[in-house]
């Protein structure tokens, strides 16, 4: 398939909703401290102890991230006890955080 071919967007009434929901996806991944948290999480599942000494995000911060990305369906968590694991449940995010790597981080690690 051809690159403009995959890009083609069937004009419709339904598209001004879907880009609308692109643009909130993308808005919740738009801050560094949550897309630290995401690059934490692309590589497997964190606890929060885990992704604030990652991260060094505060915890006051690391909590209100995690709930405004969990709110938007982008993370889950499971619960063992006491303790909250985190993982990506977005199936988008994963890609998203893959290109960014390519772009962003990858020439680092070289």
């Amino acid at each position: 398939m051809e690159c403009k071919d995959a890009m083609t967007v069937k004009l419709s009434h339904a598209l001004p909703q879907r880009v609308d929901d692109a643009s909130a996806f993308l808005k919740g991944l738009a801050n560094p401290h949550r897309l630290m948290i995401l690059c934490a999480l692309a590589q497997g599942e964190r606890n929060v102890s885990a992704l604030i000494a990652e991260t060094g995000v505060a915890p006051a911060s690391m909590s209100q991230h995690l709930s405004k990305l969990k709110d938007e369906g982008v993370v889950d968590c499971r619960r063992d006890h006491r303790t909250l694991t985190y993982f990506i449940a977005h199936p988008a995010t994963i890609q998203i955080m893959a290109v960014l790597y390519d772009h962003f981080c990858a020439r680092d690690d070289a």
